[in-house]
This record gives C-alpha cells, structure tokens and sequence, in this order.
C-alpha cells in the first residue's frame, strides 16, 4: 500500500508570522515536492503572492492554491476537499502539503476533514503547528486576567459578553503539536522567560514549543513529527466543541478592503497607516502599494502597532498596479472613518 502523504496544518493569529515561517521552509526544503493551500481572510491574495514570489523548486506555481471563500474551517466541504482531490490527482507526486489557515480559523474542523473517506486513505496529519507572536503576549494582547476582562465589559455595556479574540487563541494553543514562539529576538531574556513561562501551562500534552526569530526553523523540525492528528481529536476539543456546540461564526471580526487612487508618497502613505491603527480599533493591515519612483510593489504588513513594508519584486506586467489595503478587525470598528483617514 502506497504510504499516506504527510500534511501540516499551519494556524496561528493575525501577524503571528505564518506566511514568512513558509517561505523560509520553501527556501530550505531539502528537496521535498510541497504544495501549499493557503486561506487567505480577505480578497486581496497577499499571502499567496508573497509566497510565490520566493523562486523555489520545492513549491511551484501550480502548486499553490489560494482559498479566498471565507474561513477554510467554515468551508470544508465546499472548498477544501475539493482541492485537496485535484492535488492529490495530479500525476507528479507530492512529498508534503501545507496548509496555512487564516488568522481566524479554528484548526479542528479542518483536522476532522482528514476523516472524510476520499482523504484519510491517503493524506495524514503529520502535525499542527500554532505560531505565536511572542511580542504580543509580553504585552498582554491575550492575557488571562478574568477579573480585568470582567471588569473591562463592566464599565461598557456595549462589549459583548464573548472574548472571541482570547478563545482563538486557546483553541488554536489546544490543537498543537507544536507552538512556534516566534519573534523572540523582539523580547529580552527575562521577557521571554515570563512569556514562556506563561504558554507552557496553557499546552495540550505532549505538544513542544520551540523559539524562532523571523520564522527560521529547520525543516526536520517542523515536518515529520507523525502526530495522526485526525486520530486524535478528541484530545483537541475547541472551547465551542467542550460546551456542546458543534459550529462557530466570525460575526465578531470584519474585513474590509481600502483602495487608493494613483501613485503613493511612500512615507506619507505609512505614516497614515500607523496614525490610523493608532486611531481606531484595527487588528491588522496587510496589502500591496503602487508607490511614486519605484518600478517595484510595496507590501506592507502591520499587526497591532507595528508596522512594516518592503519592496517584494517589480510589478508584472500583465498586472494592474494599484494600491489595495486589507483591514481586519472587531465587529464595531468604523469602516467608513478607517477608509477616509487611509485615503488621506
């Protein structure tokens, strides 16, 4: 019997580094045949094309698949097993498939999709990976700090009861057979410590965390760990799973598209950014920028206050070169106001 290809289930929140932790896996593959299905929360593909501009053997283009219809979690039937049939189908065979989820999927459904019939014979969970921000956590983005959260929702009544936000992170934490603390060099050494210290007692068992800088990692650490995480979910039980209910919704998170006209003054363009998420209740920027006296394309990434961007390549020339940003954020964010102050 043809042995099963082995797959990985990259999740994490917004920002985290999934998509760089990627690329630099594709860079250092040692020549294994990859295939990435990427979901990208949003219209704007800005994680595919980032990944498919690193130039490598182990992932060609037609290896990458983009699902661009909503959480992959919500979307199993419709979008995932379908793609996962067209890859396995193809006549050159694939040594590893990648899967990177969007910042707000739950893993478990999608890990319980490797049950369905047509995949389980041939495809297994080799692992699920969680990348953490460690700079986040040392800020207390997702502490556990009941009484203050208590006491945040007390003093408005317009904060719904739910913490969407925290319960991600404990779910897609539960799932792991690896936790990536990445962006340690941000952190000193007694930060990191506490931040450590912190995560390691909210791990499943049996589940490792290794510290990354820049998503680096060895890729014999990453793959081949042979968890069969589709034989073990119920020791990967969602929060929404443990209270009986069998589904979950994004009704708290939006996302919303920003588009500018004509050549952007780079410096002008990433200090409207920053002042905007300064100003309003926004979770992440991310997107691509037609900027004055380049022939390149500026992406740019910011998750919470920090900001960053680069020239990633020149523009295409079959491509429209346009400046379009993602926005995502809480339900209550002001979508009218965010596109005026990003507009400028």
């Amino acid at each position: 019997m043809t042995a099963k290809i082995p797959a990985t289930v990259i999740t994490g929140f917004l920002g985290a580094g999934k998509t760089t932790l990627i690329r630099n896996l594709l860079q250092n593959a040692g020549g294994r045949r990859i295939a990435l299905i990427i979901n990208e929360f949003g219209d704007v593909g800005v994680d595919a094309e980032i990944l498919r501009g690193c130039g490598q053997e182990a992932c060609k283009e037609d290896d990458i698949v983009e699902l661009a219809n909503g959480c992959i979690c919500c979307t199993v039937a419709d979008d995932f097993v379908p793609t996962m049939n067209k890859l396995l189908n193809r006549t050159e065979p694939l040594d590893h498939i990648i899967i990177e989820t969007s910042g707000l999927a739950l893993p478990q459904p999608l890990v319980r999709a490797f049950n369905w019939p047509e995949i389980k014979s041939r495809v297994t969970v080799d692992g699920v990976v969680t990348v953490v921000d460690a700079k986040a956590i040392s800020e207390g983005r997702f502490a556990d700090d009941e009484e203050a959260i208590a006491a945040q929702r007390a003093a408005d009544p317009n904060v719904d009861h739910e913490n969407p936000i925290q319960e991600l992170f404990e779910d897609q934490l539960n799932c792991a057979d690896m936790v990536i603390l990445n962006k340690t060099d941000l952190l000193s050494a007694s930060e990191l410590a506490d931040v450590t210290s912190q995560l390691k007692t909210q791990l499943r068992g049996g589940s490792r965390m290794v510290p990354t800088q820049q998503g680096v990692i060895d890729a014999a650490i990453l793959l081949g760990s042979k968890a069969s995480a589709e034989d073990d979910l119920h020791n990967r039980k969602s929060n929404h799973e443990m209270e009986g209910v069998e589904q979950h919704d994004h009704d708290d998170f939006n996302t919303f598209i920003v588009e500018l006209t004509g050549a952007q003054n780079k410096e002008a363009l990433l200090a409207r950014i920053a002042k905007t998420i300064a100003q309003f209740e926004i979770l992440r920027v991310k997107g691509f920028a037609l900027v004055e006296n380049s022939p390149a394309r500026l992406l740019i990434q910011a998750v919470g206050p920090r900001l960053n961007s680069y020239f990633d390549r020149a523009w295409n020339t079959a491509e429209k070169q346009r400046t379009q940003l993602v926005v995502i954020g809480e339900k209550a964010m002001d979508q009218a106001a965010i596109t005026a102050a990003l507009q400028g």
